[in-house]
């Protein structure tokens, strides 16, 4: 059953109870965010949502404030640190996005939203990703994540679109929390986390 509503039902059945029951551990984060890293605790970026609308994601920071003689910011590998990188490898960097998901910007499951430059250079086939809310988690991060190239992930993406239901995004979920325990597929080879999309090679 491809119910829109019913998927939405599920977002905030699961969603509500999560950001009550989490504040406290969530509150504990902020607080070592803020030790660690400073301020601001929250990273806020704008992404593309459902028809590739903007909106403004929520994460916790990981990345500290570093930069060069020139005032470039160092490399990413550089700014994450260890306490950063094990926010992303817990994936606890990504518990503010609940509150995406409760406002109607995000679901629980779906393709991940990406950078507001990335949608120029998609392919019609690629852009069908929009078709629905973007997730917290989807299909390609239980299939790879970051360890597959960029067209893997856009197959996978618009293959969820195709194919999305209740029982897919359940499996999806649990197929979530093994991989997250597990720590897998954290970034690419080479990379601190994923490469820069750049298109299409033709």
């Amino acid at each position: 059953m491809r119910s829109p509503a019913l998927k939405r039902a599920m977002d905030l059945i699961v969603c509500i109870p999560a950001a009550i029951m989490l504040a406290p551990f969530a509150l504990a984060i902020a607080l070592a965010v803020r030790v660690v890293l400073g301020s601001p605790v929250l990273f806020r970026q704008q992404r593309p949502g459902f028809g590739g609308r903007p909106f403004v994601m929520v994460k916790f920071r990981t990345m500290r404030d570093a930069y060069d003689a020139r005032g470039e910011p160092l490399s990413d590998e550089v700014r994450l640190g260890r306490f950063g990188r094990w926010l992303r490898s817990t994936s606890l960097d990504e518990l503010p996005e609940i509150y995406n998901v409760i406002k109607g910007e995000m679901s629980l499951v779906g393709p991940r939203p990406l950078l507001m430059e990335y949608l120029p250079l998609y392919t019609p086939e690629q852009r069908r990703r929009h078709d629905v809310r973007p997730g917290i988690t989807g299909w390609a991060q239980v299939n790879g994540r970051n360890a597959i190239s960029w067209r893997e992930k856009f197959e996978h993406d618009v293959w969820y679109v195709d194919h999305w239901s209740p029982g897919l995004d359940l499996r999806i979920l649990w197929k979530t929390i093994r991989s997250v325990l597990a720590r897998e597929s954290i970034s690419q080879a080479g990379q601190a986390t994923a490469e820069k999309f750049t298109g299409e090679r033709q």
